[in-house]
């Protein structure tokens, strides 16, 4: 069955056009035109993916989002207005696997739904891949899951890349460039959503404590070692 997109527009003829090309694409759709409704329908449709803007009536695109990731990694694509930057960096923080910025092309957000769908199915990995331990964390790459003493972190997509791949040299400094490339290669994100991402990671690690784990190499990016 194709992958169910959940559309989040109070625009009417933007939120037709978007659905218009996402059947064009092969996909099912869901609208929803504001906040509440989104969620409800989130709720009722389980969507493979969400494509949210930001600016909605009643409770906003980032509430919706913040709401969604305290039960689901279901992944997330924020619409968000040229002059909204902050609106782009707080949305990845509190989870967001992508963004777009409006105006755009409706064929570029497809583009952009296909790979942030493709990544997310890619997160199964090799079914030789073995957990990757660190300390007290662990990756396990087969199951989609990182846990610290047992207790489960609740990562989006991206986080969970990102996770794996640091985890995969623990000790080694990776560049923002690198990571950027390896959790979202198809993305023209900046490498500051790498920090967006990676500070979500942190909180998520200390409050499992796991605290000092994600080390900020100054000049270079990040290391993930230990905790002392």
């Amino acid at each position: 069955m194709s992958a169910l997109i959940l559309i989040v527009e109070d625009e009417p003829q933007l939120a037709e056009v978007l659905e218009a090309y996402a059947r064009q694409e092969g996909y099912r759709t869901e609208r929803a035109a504001d906040g509440n409704a989104a969620l409800t329908v989130f709720r009722a449709a389980h969507p493979d993916l969400i494509l949210l803007d930001v600016m909605l009536p009643g409770r906003s695109g980032l509430e919706v989002l913040k709401t969604v990731r305290a039960s689901s990694a279901t992944p997330v694509i924020l619409v968000t207005a040229r002059a909204e930057e902050t609106d782009q960096i707080v949305g990845l923080e509190l989870g967001a696997d992508d963004y777009v910025v409006k105006p755009f092309r409706p064929r570029e957000v497809m583009a952009r739904v296909k790979a942030v769908l493709r990544r997310a199915s890619q997160l199964l990995g090799d079914p030789e891949d073995r957990p990757l331990r660190v300390g007290s964390l662990e990756v396990d790459r087969r199951a989609v899951a990182a846990r610290v003493d047992g207790q489960a972190l609740n990562l989006t997509p991206a986080e969970f890349r990102l996770l794996a791949q640091l985890a995969e040299v623990p000790g080694r400094a990776f560049t923002r460039e690198e990571l950027l490339s390896h959790a979202l290669p198809d993305s023209d994100a900046l490498e500051r959503v790498v920090d967006a991402h990676l500070a979500s990671v942190r909180r998520k690690l200390d409050a499992a404590g796991a605290s000092g784990m994600l080390r900020t190499v100054r000049g270079v990016g990040y290391r993930l070692e230990a905790a002392s």
